[in-house]
């Protein structure tokens, strides 16, 4: 197998599947049988989970809320995302374990890089919530840091395009896709994918990204196992 370990960064956006808010049942029972699959193999597999599918529903409401805040929810939304998966890996006969940012005892365990790799090494799915635990960072960069901090072969994030484009593809159709990028020529490009201070902390610890489609069936193992689907960053 070319990985052992890897992080998946799942938009919670993915989770939503057809509905406008919220979960999705047929959504996440996808994903989870796709993860189910990868760790059937013997891949070591550490989940961070974005909060858009509550966070922007929290928020549209609310006029004026200060950043602070505003993250503080999606930090939050991340969490119940987690309880989410955790519950339906369950039902899979698959050991999970939540690993939070900040205390929150009667849900997971504050995350450590010890605590977190002891728990994939014991043949658990690390569910990694609450961002970075702080404003003004994004799930993204989150995924960047605890990729590094459980030592993860490449980081993949799933997302609702095939790679990395030069501009939108949802905008612009004629936008073309690249199949490997210097994250110096992401930043200098400006591209949206991720953000540039994700990508600057991989640049500066050398740890790849892999972008892919995650919204159909199988996609998840093709981006691990076939090095042709989605695009490179590194």
């Amino acid at each position: 197998m070319k990985y052992k370990r890897i992080l998946l960064k799942i938009s919670g956006e993915i989770l939503q599947g057809k509905n406008s808010f919220g979960i999705e049942n047929e959504a996440v029972t996808r994903i989870v049988k796709e993860l189910v699959d990868l760790h059937t193999k013997g891949l070591e597999l550490g989940i961070v989970i974005g909060g858009g599918n509550f966070f922007r529903g929290a928020t549209s409401a609310i006029e004026g809320m200060r950043r602070p805040e505003a993250d503080a929810i999606g930090m939050l939304a991340t969490v119940q995302n987690a309880i989410v998966l955790h519950e339906k890996l369950r039902e899979y006969h698959v050991l999970s374990e939540i690993f939070t940012a900040e205390p929150i005892a009667s849900i997971g365990t504050c995350f450590s890089s010890e605590g977190a790799q002891a728990a994939l090494r014991a043949g658990k799915i690390g569910l990694y919530a609450g961002g970075t635990g702080n404003p003004y960072f994004t799930t993204d960069t989150a995924s960047v840091l605890r990729a590094l901090e459980i030592e993860a072969d490449i980081l993949f994030k799933g997302t609702k395009v095939d790679g990395v484009y030069d501009r939108d593809p949802i905008k612009f159709p004629d936008a073309t896709i690249f199949n490997n990028i210097s994250y110096t020529d992401y930043i200098e490009l400006n591209l949206k994918v991720m953000d540039l201070t994700a990508i600057s902390l991989a640049k500066n610890n050398h740890l790849k990204i892999k972008v892919f489609n995650i919204k159909e069936l199988g996609n998840i193992s093709k981006a691990v196992f076939e090095d042709d689907f989605g695009s490179i960053i590194e």
